[in-house]
C-alpha cells in the first residue's frame, strides 16, 4: 500500500482508483473557499519514494484500471518529472486504463499544447479543473489566483491536448448579492468552452466561515435551499454546450441531479421546478427539506 501523507482528497468519481501522492499539499493554497492543504506545505515527492511505492502496490493489486495522481495539482510536475511516472505506471499495471489529476489552470499556461500532448500521449486521459466561477469579480474576490480569460485558455489548450475535461463549479459562490452574475458568467464560460463532464457543488463550510469571508468581505450572504435551486436553473437555462455530462449529486447539494446535455436540458429545468413548487419534495435530501 501506498504510504498516505493525511489529509487525502479525490474526487468522488475516484471512489475506486487507486491514490499515489505524486505531490503534497497545493502549490497555490491560497483560494477563500477551500482549505484542503491548509495544513500541508507543498512539496514534489521525490520519483524514488513514487516509484517504491507503485513497485510494491503494483504486487497487491495487479488488476488495477484506474489511477488518481494526489494531491492538489500533480500537473504541476514538468513532464521530465511526470511522463517517467506515467510511463512506470502501465508498465506495472497491464491492466490501467485511465490516470487522473487535479489541474490548476496555472498548470495548463505554464505549459504548452505540445507539452500537454505529451503528457496525453504517456497516459494522463482526465484532469478535474476547478472553474469554481466565470465571473471575473468573483474570481478576484475568492483570490482564486486566475483570470476568466486565462481559467477558458488553459480549458482551450486541454482540449487540444486531447485531454478529457471535468470542472467543478460551486452554487451559492457569489452569496445572495451576486447569484445572478455568478449563474450567468458561468453558464456563458461553460457554453464556450465545452467541457466533457461539468460538475456543480455547493459552497460549504466544514471549517467555518472565517477564511472565506476575511477574503470575500462584508458583503456575502448564504443562500438557502430555494435560492440556491433557483442559482442552479439559472446556470442551466443559459448553458449552451455541445456534448457534456451534468452531474450535481455530490454530497453538498441540495438536489441530486445527473444528466447530458443539451438533450437533456428541458428534463432537468423540470424536475428543478417541481422542487421549487414542493417543499415536501422527497427528491430533494431530507437535510434540506426545511431550506424551501
Amino acid at each position: 500500500m501506498p504510504h498516505y501523507h493525511e489529509p487525502l482528497f479525490r474526487p468522488p468519481s475516484e471512489a475506486s482508483s487507486l491514490i499515489f501522492q505524486v505531490t503534497l499539499g497545493c502549490s497555490w493554497n491560497q483560494c477563500a473557499f477551500c482549505e484542503m492543504y491548509t495544513t500541508k506545505k507543498f512539496r514534489a515527492r521525490p520519483f524514488d519514494e513514487i516509484e517504491t511505492e507503485i513497485r510494491a502496490a503494483a504486487l497487491t493489486y495487479p488488476k488495477t484500471e484506474k489511477v488518481f495522481l494526489a494531491d492538489g495539482d500533480a500537473l504541476v510536475l514538468n513532464n521530465k518529472k511526470l511522463i517517467p511516472i506515467l510511463h512506470l505506471l502501465y508498465e506495472k499495471f497491464p491492466h490501467l486504463k485511465r490516470v487522473s489529476s487535479y489541474a490548476l489552470p496555472k498548470n495548463l499556461l505554464v505549459k504548452s499544447v505540445n507539452d500537454l500532448k505529451e503528457v496525453q500521449k504517456a497516459g494522463l486521459t482526465l484532469i478535474y479543473y476547478g472553474v469554481e466561477t466565470g465571473d471575473p469579480f468573483l474570481l478576484k474576490k475568492i483570490n482564486k489566483g486566475t483570470s476568466r480569460e486565462e481559467m477558458m485558455e488553459g480549458m482551450t489548450r486541454a482540449h487540444e491536448a486531447g485531454l478529457i475535461l471535468s470542472t467543478t463549479n460551486l452554487l451559492g459562490l457569489g452569496g445572495r448579492k451576486y447569484s445572478k452574475q455568478h449563474a450567468l458568467n458561468t453558464a456563458d464560460l461553460l457554453s464556450k468552452t465545452h467541457p466533457q463532464y461539468i460538475s456543480f457543488l455547493t459552497l460549504m463550510f466544514p471549517l467555518g466561515k472565517g477564511r472565506f469571508l476575511s477574503a470575500f468581505g462584508g458583503d456575502y450572504e448564504e443562500l438557502n435551499t430555494q435560492e440556491l435551486l433557483q442559482e442552479l436553473k439559472q446556470v442551466i437555462e443559459n448553458l449552451h454546450v455541445r456534448d457534456s455530462e451534468f452531474r450535481s449529486n455530490h454530497a453538498s447539494n441540495h438536489l441530486a441531479l445527473k444528466a447530458h446535455l443539451p438533450e437533456d436540458k428541458n428534463k432537468l429545468l423540470k424536475t428543478i421546478h417541481r422542487v421549487l413548487q414542493d417543499s415536501t419534495s422527497s427528491l430533494l435530501r431530507p437535510e434540506y427539506l426545511r431550506g424551501l
